[in-house]
């Protein structure tokens, strides 16, 4: 499994809300200068990550955003499934984006993927942003 620089810039967002959970509007221009994203990108990612419910944001002056929820209640497997999509590491292993490939011709193969989604998706599942950030 490798992350996308979306899924990545995407946590990193999460991770400065959640440090900042509770404090009011944080400004979009923050996180950028913060963590050197690209200001059009974070916006993309933002609007992905509002429509989806993780946040919530008021526009002009005093404007930001903020989480819509608890960190706590926010685990990594989430934002990444909505960037990029299956955890899992070939689609035919996926259970929530299942598309055939060739690997299901070994069920060898297809085991040690399913596996090892598993294991991969237990630990992001299980991990939550107010647990990255020391709020558990």
């Amino acid at each position: 499994m490798k992350l996308s620089t979306r899924s990545e810039y995407a946590c990193l967002a999460m991770v400065e809300l959640s440090e900042r959970y509770g404090e009011g509007l944080v400004r979009v221009e923050d996180i950028v200068r913060k963590y050197r994203i690209p200001g059009k990108y974070l916006e993309n990612i933002m609007l992905r990550l509002r429509k989806a419910g993780y946040i919530m944001s008021r526009r002009g002056v005093g404007g930001g955003c903020q989480l819509a929820r608890s960190p706590d209640r926010i685990n990594v497997a989430e934002i990444v499934r909505l960037m990029d999509g299956p955890i899992a590491p070939v689609k035919s292993a996926s259970t929530y984006f299942y598309q055939r490939s060739p690997i299901e011709k070994s069920p060898m193969m297809l085991k040690l993927m399913k596996e090892v989604r598993d294991i991969v998706s237990e630990k992001m599942e299980k991990t939550t942003f107010g647990g990255l950030i020391g709020n558990r």
